[in-house]
């Protein structure tokens, strides 16, 4: 990415080289318009060097390590066992450099896009300056992600402390990790550290996962209580210290008239408190784009107040996830390119928290459907009930799906294994605005755990067959020539 002296004028100027950037550069090349992409780090963003990439490469190692942990149960015994950090890291680095040449400024440049290296700034509403280049785009797409966010907690500056960008590149095993926030990142990582040999407290403020199925959650936190990841919530942190090499957080828990003070003693801290999007640096005010609370202010397409600027993923302030961004990114190119008006919807886009169980959710939560629909339907099938889940001993979970009073589906959340996987069907029906019968008539393999999801779905029609309307039916086609 050599530094460039001259003026491009292309159709599309993308900023930002992470999950959606790289979309939205990719859609934009497909089409054949001319596309700058600029990226002042490293190609393929927080998401490949320190996000998504290295904490599922550092999961499945602690899932290595858990299956030895649980083989027993299944008459498997490891007569040596344990845990290389060093390899562990070596694993990490190697999935890294196997996927950075996907999101390479090579890989880019072969596809037709212009890569340059260098922090953009807005001059004016049509132009951005990066590398020692001016850019006239005839449309801006601002995917600049997001960063950690610092809790304004007295001492913690101060103190040697990780985020989840930069825990990756730990030596060793922390002995006792102190994790700040029980929001997805910290109970993916804390849950990981855990399998991996350390002891881990996670400490909360408020509720963990507030934003998901309090039931399906329920399922979740009880798994991590029972591996010992010990969560303490309701928590108000006064300060964080460092004291003889320990990592100190004092808090308070209580009630606010007669506060309990303790100390709360771990080797290691990891802040995941959440994160801020990356705006400061690009001049938003130079090109008319409006902001607010740190995040860009856009409408149901996606376009900013200056209607040439798009943006899209975490600086849009909305759920931070990678396939967010990048969806984002190939429909705002497609409204671009094709001049199409329809507005983009998140609420077929589903999202995953990596723990085991795994906690994936698409469409309208129970609450959500409640304040909407006048009548829903609450449809589940448990884990505990498939035969690939007993098989595998993963019988801790279950599928929970919403329908409204015709069957079409409104949401749907499975907590278990291969949530993740099993989430996606559920994604397409919504987008595609399937009825439940779909679902329900659908031919899964066996055993799999894709049957959890269908067996929920025939539920919908089991209230029916109860009915003394619907037997009497029933007997009347039973009898000799009943059915004509």
């Amino acid at each position: 990415m050599a530094e460039e002296t001259h003026e491009l004028t292309p159709d599309i100027c993308v900023i930002g080289a992470g999950p959606g950037g790289l979309a939205a550069a990719a859609a934009g090349a497909a089409t054949g318009v001319p596309v700058v992409l600029i990226e002042k780090g490293r190609m393929g963003g927080q998401s490949l060097h320190g996000g998504s990439v290295p904490a599922h490469s550092l999961r499945a190692a602690g899932e290595y390590a858990n299956a030895l942990r649980v083989g027993p149960r299944f008459g498997v015994k490891a007569t040596r066992s344990g845990v290389d950090f060093t390899a562990v890291r070596g694993h990490i680095r190697r999935a890294i450099e196997m996927i950075a040449p996907q999101d390479s400024p090579e890989r880019f440049t072969g596809l037709g896009v212009h890569v340059i290296a260098g922090a953009a700034r807005f001059m004016d509403k049509r132009t951005v300056v990066a590398g020692g280049t001016t850019i006239r785009a005839r449309r801006f797409i601002i995917a600049t992600g997001s960063s950690p966010i610092l809790p304004n907690i007295p001492g913690l500056a101060d103190t040697p402390y990780l985020t989840p960008e930069t825990v990756f590149d730990l030596a060793d095993c922390p002995r006792h990790l102190l994790v700040l926030g029980a929001g997805r990142t910290g109970l993916e990582l804390a849950q990981a550290f855990r399998r991996l040999g350390a002891e881990v407290t996670v400490i909360e403020t408020g509720m963990p996962l507030k934003r998901e199925d309090r039931e399906c959650t329920g399922i979740l936190l009880e798994a991590l209580d029972e591996e010992g990841v010990k969560l303490r919530t309701g928590i108000r942190i006064s300060q964080v210290r460092r004291v003889l090499g320990r990592i100190q957080v004092v808090a308070n828990s209580g009630d606010a008239g007669s506060p309990a003070e303790e100390v709360i003693e771990g080797s290691h801290i990891l802040v995941a408190a959440g994160r801020r999007p990356n705006i400061n640096d690009l001049d938003l005010d130079a090109a008319g784009v409006r902001y607010d609370e740190g995040r860009i202010i856009v409408d149901g397409r996606l376009c900013t107040s200056n209607r040439n600027i798009c943006a899209i993923g975490d600086v849009t302030g909305g759920p931070k996830f990678a396939n967010i961004a990048a969806h984002h990114g190939g429909l705002v190119v497609r409204n671009i390119v094709l001049q199409q008006s329809a507005a983009i919807t998140s609420d077929a886009v589903p999202r995953v928290i990596f723990t085991d169980p795994e906690l994936a959710q698409v469409g309208q939560l129970e609450d959500e459907a409640r304040a909407h629909a006048r009548q829903i339907r609450i449809l589940r099938w448990s884990y505990r009930e498939n035969d690939r889940a007993i098989t595998a001993g993963a019988i801790n979970g279950h599928a929970k799906v919403i329908t409204d009073r015709n069957g079409d589906i409104l949401g749907a959340t499975i907590v278990g294994a291969h949530a993740g996987e099993n989430i996606a069907i559920w994604a397409l029906a919504i987008a595609q605005k399937l009825n439940i019968s779909a679902l329900a008539g659908l031919a899964v393999p066996y055993p799999s755990y894709a049957e959890v999801g269908k067996r929920a779905a025939i539920t919908y029609f089991m209230w029916g067959l109860t009915s003394s309307r619907v037997r009497r039916i029933i007997g009347w086609l039973r009898r000799p020539g009943g059915n004509g």
